[in-house]
């Protein structure tokens, strides 16, 4: 047999900004990537973001000369499908651009980011995008890494590709508009990090996380937890962008919270399913001694103080089992779960098993229903 090998490698690299009022005629940081004479830019726009800003879109556009296609997107998990990436598809075609200097714009949040992001990853093999995240979610976890797609056959994200982004633009002051259940939702993935990576986030979400929501994020001290959210997050993705190690920090929050996503879509939001995960694995983190009970006490305090909002209805054990199980096929053969080791420190379990799991939901269920000292 007469073999070949052929190797290439290939250098990934893109730009994740803070811009402040980015439909300004005088910022130029949405067409910052790309050419901007004779242009056109093909943008996709959430339909609620687009109730806002429709009109500054436009003149910002009309200001500098660009032929926009804006598509409106109607957002949320109940559209991330096959159907809308055809039609977003459908709609790219009929408004041919460069294949190479004309990126697509993504405004919206993560489900629009990932779905537009993969109709960039497979247009013409594909072409550059630019994301710009218009909440909370998409801010600090959805819109700063490579990961596209959308859900298929019952299961989130099961189709889609990495491709990376020419620029993340982050504009804070879309988070003005946002309710506050969809700011608590993207501050479930802070609480995320804090816990598995950085203690020094928590102790920040502690004092001052209250007063960064009630000011959607728009203060000094709300800032600070962004950026250091951003830059944990980061931290996390950069040296491993394609998930050659599936033994990931970032994926706390994200084994038992899959199924209850899959099962409840219509009304459970992303970030609160994966605050219910983050509590049924503290407490079975607590139950192994990987957490003390001061630590234990102040992650569901912390809870508490931001006034998330829990439906302890939805918590099914075997549900959450078979959710564990299918992550397995996902990581390869192993659960590898991370788990809080203290607060900003992470193990991974391979060996949860059903018993552990409904102990941590009765507990779960009681603390949500009466509200008293965990431990």
């Amino acid at each position: 047999m007469n073999k070949k090998k052929v190797t290439f490698q290939r250098t990934i690299e893109y730009e994740v900004i803070s811009a402040l009022n980015i439909f300004h005629p005088q910022n130029w940081a949405l067409l910052s990537a790309g050419r901007i004479e004779d242009a056109r830019r093909f943008v996709v726009v959430d339909a609620n973001v687009e109730k806002h800003y429709s009109t500054a879109i436009h003149e910002y556009f009309d200001y500098h000369h660009v032929e926009a296609k804006i598509v409106v997107f109607p957002g949320g998990e109940e559209n991330k499908t096959l159907d809308h990436y055809l039609s977003i598809a459908h709609e790219l075609d009929s408004f041919p651009i460069h294949r190479r200097d004309e990126p697509i714009i993504a405004i919206g949040g993560g489900v629009l980011t990932d779905m537009v992001g993969f109709v960039a990853s497979s247009y013409r093999r594909g072409v550059p995008y630019i994301k710009v995240p218009t909440t909370l979610m998409g801010y600090v976890d959805a819109s700063i890494g490579i990961k596209t797609g959308f859900n298929f056959n019952g299961n989130k994200n099961r189709l889609g590709a990495f491709h990376a982004p020419q620029t993340v633009l982050l504009d804070k002051s879309f988070l003005i508009t946002l309710p506050r259940r969809h700011l608590l939702n993207g501050v479930c993935e802070i609480i995320k990090l804090a816990i598995i990576k950085d203690a020094g986030l928590f102790h920040l979400l502690e004092i001052y996380g209250a007063q960064s929501v009630h000011s959607h994020f728009q203060d000094e001290k709300s800032g600070i937890i962004l950026d250091r959210a951003i830059t944990s997050m980061l931290e996390e993705l950069e040296p491993n962008l394609f998930e050659e190690d599936l033994a990931r920090k970032v994926d706390f929050g994200h084994t038992f919270s899959y199924g209850l996503e899959t099962r409840h879509e219509a009304h459970l939001l992303h970030g609160e399913a994966v605050l219910l995960d983050i509590l049924i694995s503290t407490l079975i983190a607590h139950s192994r001694r990987l957490l003390t009970n001061e630590e234990t006490s102040r992650i569901f305090r912390l809870t508490e103080t931001l006034g998330i909002s829990l439906d302890a209805s939805i918590l099914e054990p075997r549900l959450l089992h078979a959710s564990l199980t299918e992550r397995t096929y996902h990581r390869n053969g192993l659960q590898r779960v991370p788990m809080p080791r203290g607060i900003g420190e992470c193990v991974f379990l391979n060996d949860i098993n059903l018993n552990e799991i409904e102990a941590a939901v009765n507990s779960l269920e009681n603390w949500i229903t009466i509200k008293h000292e965990i431990i």
